[in-house]
């Protein structure tokens, strides 16, 4: 009897152990109020226009109590008064009240102006405010109008996910490694639920000034579309995010007559780039005479596309053949250098060939055709597409799992630099592009430089691990099957499991506790 008691006392004792220093993702609340607007201007956010050395313009937010705001901007200097030579901007008003939508809630006023007739080169500070509460000073610079001036960018994928908490680190490190970057290309999924406001709140919080000083050129993501039910009914088609055409100012030179596509379809000219956003969402097709144009009557030396499904998938499980179908062709007939990406959750770069126009002497490895990235900036991780790109008539050159990244382009002249690193700086994938007389680029591969190539088996565990204690239980009752997903929760201070078993296209879901009784 003393035996069992010790024993029992001793099982009890390991249980409340595994309990104590099993971590559970626990996600952290928000009070209602800390998402929502007030006097003061928040949400301060810069984007270029067509012309960016020539144009820019700033959006922000106030509660509906402020109707009448400006926007102040004056060329930068080292003393202090440089404000006495500002010119101040009427800002235009516009309301956006989603007050009736659940997952919204807010109303606000969303205020912009574009900044016009701006020198080259030049490096501007502005404010925005009522004439009373103004928001601080904030500076940025405007492109060279020599074409072969120097510059960086920054590029991410999928925030979407763990905004505040995993995101913030990504691009505040993005913007340590590359502080003069001239803007941030953002490839879809800047959140997770389309009209969420929170998550908004969250995607500014987390880039703080930064969205502020390095202009954002974002294209829209399948989660920027989502239905409002309350307003359009149960069956309703999905709407572009109630957000993103009041809170961004972006180009509006898209595709003439089709409204569905403004702000998210366009084109920047940045010196000697030509950088084109595409809505893989939506109207594919109708896209195609528009993006024509602009390839066709180009006079810029690099060409830089972005859009959010890949052509060529990262991940298992997809396939976008209709979208690449319908775009490829025109990347290949006007030699698009780079297609940056997003959607699937990993990391994968590669390439497709050059066609028939090939430098003679040249081996076949060191010349390309359009390069494909696909990334992930956020938490949330999927796997790779097991043989890569195969069948897919490209080479898969790098690849990653389990990796937040964010990637800097740099252009020189001829010469296009390509480094992608992980959340702590680390180098993790490099090339270069340097441009031939045709037109056709010189592939320099870079990788060789990077850290190993990580995998969800060499990096911390995505999926929460489940004890050996357990899986022995499960394996015995059900045997053959495999374990493909684990989620752990505490219950009233005790571990509970909900996993996912599957065998020949089977699947069950169940939960087991910490002490081994299963529920189905």
């Amino acid at each position: 009897m003393k035996n069992l008691f010790f024993t029992l006392l001793l099982v009890a004792a390991c249980q409340w152990t595994l309990a104590q220093e099993y971590r559970v993702y626990k996600a952290p609340t928000f009070r209602e109020e800390w998402s929502k607007p007030s006097y003061y201007p928040d949400r301060i956010v810069l984007n270029f226009g067509a012309d960016p050395a020539h144009q820019a313009s700033v959006t922000w937010r106030t509660d509906t109590t402020i109707s009448q705001t400006f926007a102040e901007i004056a060329v930068a200097d080292g003393a202090p008064k440089f404000w006495r030579n500002a010119e101040t901007l009427p800002a235009k008003t516009e309301l956006l009240d989603a007050s009736s939508v659940e997952v919204a809630r807010v109303k606000a006023h969303y205020h912009s102006v574009t900044f016009s007739d701006l020198k080259p080169a030049t490096t501007y500070a502005y404010r925005v405010g009522d004439g009373d509460t103004w928001s601080e000073w904030i500076q940025f610079s405007t492109a060279s109008d020599d074409k072969d001036e120097p510059f960086a960018f920054l590029y991410v994928g999928d925030t979407q996910n763990y905004i505040l908490e995993l995101w913030a680190r990504l691009i505040r490190e993005g913007y340590r490694k590359a502080p003069d970057a001239k803007f941030i290309i953002h490839a879809g999924d800047l959140v997770n639920t389309a009209h969420r406001d929170q998550e908004w709140h969250e995607w500014f919080t987390a880039g703080g000034f930064i969205h502020s000083m390095v202009p954002s050129l974002s294209t829209p993501g399948n989660h920027e579309y989502r239905s409002i039910p309350e307003w359009d009914g149960a069956d309703a088609a999905r709407r572009l995010s109630l957000q993103w055409r009041p809170q961004f100012t972006l180009p509006e030179n898209g595709p003439e007559g089709l409204e569905e596509l403004a702000e998210t379809v366009y084109y920047m000219d940045y010196q000697d780039a030509r950088i084109i956003s595409l809505n893989s969402n939506v109207m594919q097709a109708e896209q195609i005479p528009w993006l024509e144009e602009v390839l066709s009557n180009n006079p810029q030396k690099w060409t830089i596309v972005t859009y959010h499904h890949p052509l060529f998938s990262a991940s298992e499980g997809r396939d976008n053949a209709r979208l690449r179908e319908a775009w490829k062709p025109l990347f290949d007939k006007y030699k698009v250098d780079l297609a940056l990406q997003g959607h699937d959750h990993s990391y994968a770069r590669g390439r497709v060939s050059p066609g028939d126009n090939v430098l003679d002497g040249v081996n076949a490895r060191d010349k390309t055709g359009t390069v494909y990235v696909v990334s992930v900036s956020g938490g949330k991780m999927y796997e790779l597409r097991r043989n890569g790109w195969e069948d897919y008539e490209a080479d898969r050159d790098r690849a990653a799992e389990n990796t937040q990244l964010f990637q800097v382009i740099h252009i020189e002249g001829d010469k296009l630099s390509f480094e992608s690193y992980t959340a702590i700086g680390e180098l993790y994938d490099a090339f270069d592009l340097e441009k031939q007389a045709d037109g056709t680029n010189k592939f320099i591969e870079r990788k060789s430089e990077a850290v190993s190539e990580r995998r969800f088996s060499n990096t911390i565990p995505y999926e929460d691990p489940l004890p050996e204690n357990l899986q022995t239980i499960l394996q015995s009752r059900y045997p053959n099957y495999a374990i493909t997903r684990v989620s752990a929760r505490k219950e009233e201070n005790q571990l509970v499991f909900s996993v996912r078993l599957e065998k020949d296209g089977e699947r069950k879901e169940l939960s087991i506790d910490e002490q081994g009784n299963i529920r189905e």
